[in-house]
């Protein structure tokens, strides 16, 4: 029987520690061709009663073997037309996320959960993260600067400080005061002093790591402000749905390594802000290296105190769903309190 797997299931459930090694297994056995997952797909269509707003769709497929897990994340959301300058504006009439995860076993094609996404999905982003800063950045990282205060932020700040104990200091940046003077208590890291600063500069100067986990629309510093010794890492991407450049120009060229996630998605996603400087010769296509060839160790890339390294966490991904969803299911399987779904409402005849 398929069990229901909430929210606060996931927090019970899932510590960042066990998504960051979850990360690390499907990459690794993505790159080696065991795993399997598509780029996403996206599409917004107007809402037919609401003028003001559109459906947003967002689709991720994948699996992985070593979990014994596959999935299909449905989303579905809505979008404000018009909304701030330079941000992507989530709408819903009473804050519902409606975005499912369905789970199947690889043995035997059964559904064997549903749950939410709401936590999960910015888990799975700073767990990756976590994982391109536990194979790339320095062992004396201390300072993070962080631009955003949001779910992705507060889940990459965790994920970091937890890839990188050595991290005492993070300086936080929103253009909203109030949110930049509550991160603090919505972010509790023991030995680690979070300060909010008053400008984007500060975040920057002095940061051994960069991180933008926004949903701006335009650059959020000013890549002739990093200095040779600084780990870059943002998370929004230009794509077939909307025009986003979270870094600016300068960050990709003076970058001597980019890693991504997942080229195909780079490419089928159109991530002009990335293919475009390839096209025209200012990035070099040979410096772009993926995730997965880091953890099997086929490529190794590093901070040093010389250089400027570029993580773009580039794309969601099915199979993070899929492995960081049988850790939960297995810890909760067995357990008499959960909710479930009879097969009988969801098995169908064979095709005749």
């Amino acid at each position: 029987m398929a069990i229901i797997i909430t929210d606060n299931d996931v927090r019970k459930h899932l510590t960042m520690a066990e998504c960051i090694e979850a990360m690390d297994v499907c990459f690794g056995d993505f790159a080696e061709g065991k795993a399997k997952t598509l780029p996403r797909l996206r599409y917004r269509v107007d809402a037919p009663d609401d003028p003001g707003r559109e459906y947003f769709a967002n689709v991720h497929v994948g699996a992985v073997p070593s979990y014994g897990m596959a999935c299909v994340r449905a989303g579905s959301n809505m979008l404000v037309k018009g909304g701030a300058p330079g941000r992507k504006t989530m709408s819903s009439p009473d804050s519902t996320n409606w975005t499912v995860i369905i789970l199947y076993d690889l043995n035997n094609a059964e559904p064997v959960a549903f749950m939410h996404e709401s936590h999960l999905s910015g888990v799975r982003v700073g767990a990756t993260t976590g994982v391109a800063v536990d194979k790339v950045a320095r062992d004396d990282v201390s300072v993070l600067g962080l631009f955003g205060t949001g779910r992705q932020a507060r889940a990459n700040c965790e994920a970091i400080c937890t890839a990188r104990p050595s991290i005492k200091t993070v300086k936080v940046y929103s253009p909203t005061p109030e949110n930049r003077e509550a991160f603090p208590s919505h972010v509790q890291l023991e030995g680690v002093e979070i300060i909010p600063v008053d400008n984007s500069d500060e975040v920057v100067v002095g940061a051994d790591i960069v991180c933008s986990m926004t949903n701006s629309t335009s650059p959020t510093f000013d890549g002739s402000l990093l200095v040779p010794g600084q780990m870059v890492i943002s998370v929004a991407n230009s794509d077939v749905t909307l025009k986003r450049h979270e870094v600016d120009e300068t960050t990709f060229t003076r970058a001597t390594d980019i890693v991504i996630n997942d080229w195909e998605s780079v490419v089928s996603n159109r991530q002009t802000e990335l293919l475009d400087l390839i096209e025209n010769g200012t990035v070099d296509r040979d410096c772009v290296v993926e995730l997965g060839m880091l953890c099997t160790g086929e490529a190794t890339v590093k901070q040093t105190h010389d250089n400027i390294v570029y993580y773009k966490n580039n794309t969601g991904l099915g199979m993070q769903f899929a492995a960081a969803g049988a850790v939960i299911y297995n810890k909760m399987k067995n357990d008499d309190t959960n909710r479930v779904v009879p097969p009988e409402w969801l098995a169908a005849e064979e095709y005749a």
